[in-house]
């Protein structure tokens, strides 16, 4: 092998090391669910790139109430799937969509955006 080939194959690899990273490796931000006066779990998650938080903390049989705001137009993150609670929304650009649940066990819950490439997970307690 000469050098450029050795330059793209070891830039290549790096590049394939950072994307592992940082879908499966990187620190993942978590929220507890705030509840109101009504006893209602709130939580608020800005969608852009990713979820944000990507881990949300409720209790065990208290309504959720999760607000997702879109902020970008990016086509990826235009649909919410949660399957375990047979959720499945679309997110309109540069609005705030509500989600609301009743968590009756505990457990971690994915959920994805439409093409599962953005992840996140309700670990209700």
């Amino acid at each position: 092998m000469d050098t450029p080939a050795i330059i793209v194959t070891v830039a290549g690899l790096a590049l394939a090391g950072f994307v592992l990273w940082y879908f499966f490796f990187s620190a993942r931000q978590t929220a507890s669910a705030v509840s109101s006066s009504s006893g209602v779990q709130e939580v608020a998650i800005t969608v852009k790139g990713g979820y944000s938080p990507d881990v949300i903390e409720v209790q065990r049989g208290q309504p959720v109430q999760l607000s997702f705001y879109r902020d970008e137009e990016n086509s990826c993150s235009e649909e919410l799937l949660m399957p375990d609670f047979s959720v499945r929304r679309d997110l309109p650009a540069f609005k705030t969509t509500l989600v609301e649940l009743l968590p009756q066990e505990a457990g971690t819950f994915p959920f994805t955006c439409g093409m599962g490439m953005l992840r996140g997970s309700l670990v209700v307690k």
